[in-house]
């Protein structure tokens, strides 16, 4: 096992390219490869930055198979960065199986902390912040997505959530089912992107203000179940 056998968690911009730390620049010039979600996305990023380096495509899919690559590559003393389309590896984004398999090799891994939708949405959110629970994407059957809602009703936190733009009417409808009328919602749309915008208001309100076709890009879903941000 080489001295140089790291493997990186690269986290990379949401949205504004401006958002990738330099210590995330300086690891993707000094790694021998980067392996990445997908490798158009990412080639588009490393050019912005004037980086070139060899790339090896890693998604959900496919991340199984590609372990024993990078396994031989730290082997031999190479260094690896990974990263995804957007946000940090393995948070509701591809990678968790791979690090997975890196730690249980031996071999170091490195977190290199960047952008993240969800801390981004919840530090402007107004909500409470201590404690949050985050589950991530939505299921997409209506069925679950309403059980889940029942089952964390009862929590006394902030939940947060991720949901596709075209999905919103549907979701808010399935929270209004488990949830009162009264219940402070807040969505983050397009976070550090040129349209960035934050809707804020009780359950009802932010209903009435998502048209039933949905809105345009991804979206992160903050409901607050703290009894101190519920009104009246």
């Amino acid at each position: 096992m080489g001295a140089s056998s790291t493997f990186y968690i690269v986290s990379t911009p949401i949205g504004n390219l401006e958002d990738i730390t330099l210590r995330a620049l300086r690891i993707l010039k000094e790694v021998d490869l980067i392996a990445c979600e997908d490798t158009r996305h990412s080639q588009h990023l490393l050019q912005h930055f004037q980086i070139s380096k060899p790339l090896l495509s890693c998604y959900q899919q496919n991340q199984a198979g590609r372990v024993p690559q990078i396994l031989a590559l730290l082997e031999e003393g190479k260094s690896v960065a990974y990263i995804t389309d957007a946000g940090t590896p393995g948070i509701s984004d591809p990678g968790q199986l791979v690090i997975q398999e890196v730690i249980k090799a031996g071999y170091e891994v490195v977190p290199i902390p960047g952008a993240c939708a969800a801390i981004t949405a919840l530090s402007a959110s107004g909500l409470e912040t201590h404690p949050f629970y985050f589950h991530g994407f939505l299921p997409l059957k209506p069925g679950k997505r309403r059980k889940l809602f029942e089952s964390l009703k009862v929590l006394e936190s902030t939940l947060v959530f991720y949901e596709a733009g075209n999905r919103m009417h549907r979701c808010l409808r399935d929270l209004g089912e488990n949830f009162s009328a009264e219940t402070q919602v807040v969505v983050g749309r397009e976070l550090t992107k040129k349209f960035e915008e934050f809707i804020r208001g009780t359950l009802s309100e932010v209903a009435e203000k998502i048209p039933r076709e949905g809105l345009r890009g991804e979206c992160v879903v903050l409901v607050s179940t703290s009894q101190r941000c519920q009104q009246g």
